[in-house]
């Protein structure tokens, strides 16, 4: 942990006890490793997933202070994936699963850039399929193993509510996503089972490297969020501990704004305008920053950790 910034808060014990999988973290830049921080400093049980081997040797040592066991393979875009991850745990964890962070998105590269209406229909499935149905199926193996009720969480981006330059099919795809945060609320709310989501303002994480103009939109976000700046990880985390601990146990099918404000300017103010626009080849100075991990994490062909979101 000595590469790590101390958290500045003490969250106490709130999930002592609890159990939880975080599914997403690709690097020390990931929102869901910044999530998974907090949790764990909450007092959480924590097991991590990545999507192949190259993937999981790569976040292995990061994990190591916060979770005692190596991380589990689990590639959403094959058939019961995730329904082996949450046998394989609870098979370890008798006392079952108390919540799970989904942090898993992504698209081909280059449908991150130009006209969204160029997307092929092999690459919309594709998209859709990792960073929207991804969910559902986490949700329903998850299911059986929260007896006792829990809480699932999703990351989003405002790109799902308007439209943002490049973000294109991640876009639709995380509309849906928030779309089936609503509906799986609803088949779920009677068991005790919570689902949420987190719109995430822009967050410098490889990821967000797939997504062109990256630098514009996360200067433009920060200067036009009303509280002045982009959240931070550890910002993230706090929000996610709120909405996997019994402090939200009246909350579902919620999608939680933890963007400074963004999502509520239309129109900013002039002396906050920022004016710069990204290059001939919609770029922004080479710099592609944003969420990637914790939307995509590194679900292969550009599925990067959700955050394949700026």
């Amino acid at each position: 942990m000595s590469e790590e910034t101390p958290l500045d808060f003490d969250p106490g014990p709130l999930l002592k006890g609890k159990r939880g999988v975080i599914m997403g973290a690709a690097n020390r830049h990931s929102i869901a490793w910044g999530v998974a921080r907090v949790l764990h400093a909450a007092g959480a049980e924590l097991a991590f997933t990545a999507q192949n081997e190259t993937l999981a040797g790569r976040i292995a040592p990061i994990i190591e202070p916060v979770s005692n066991q190596p991380p589990l393979i689990c590639d959403v875009s094959q058939e019961n994936s995730a329904a082996q991850v949450f046998q394989h745990l609870t098979d370890n964890w008798q006392a079952g699963l108390d919540f799970v962070v989904h942090s898993i998105a992504g698209a081909v590269r280059h449908d991150l850039a130009g006209d969204y209406m160029r997307v092929s229909a092999e690459n919309f499935r594709k998209a859709m399929e990792i960073s929207c149905y991804s969910l559902t199926e986490v949700a329903r193996a998850a299911e059986g193993y929260m007896q006792a009720g829990g809480a699932i969480l999703s990351l989003s981006y405002l790109g799902a509510e308007r439209v943002v330059p490049n973000y294109n099919v991640m876009g639709v795809a995380k509309a849906a996503l928030e779309a089936s945060v609503r509906y799986l609320a609803a088949d779920l709310g009677g068991k005790g089972i919570r689902i949420n989501a987190i719109s995430a303002g822009p967050v410098r994480t490889s990821s967000g490297a797939a997504i062109s103009s990256g630098r514009y939109i996360f200067s433009w976000s920060a200067a036009n969020a009303l509280l002045k700046h982009n959240p931070e990880s550890h910002e993230l985390g706090r929000s996610a501990l709120y909405l996997v601990s019994s402090l939200s146990e009246g909350v579902t099918g919620e999608v939680l704004h933890v963007d400074g404000g963004l999502h509520a300017v239309a129109i900013p103010r002039r002396e906050n305008a920022v004016l710069e626009a990204p290059n001939s080849n919609g770029h922004s100075d080479g710099h592609r920053d944003g969420q990637g991990d914790g939307q995509g994490d590194g679900q292969g062909n550009g599925h990067n950790n959700d955050e394949s979101k700026k």
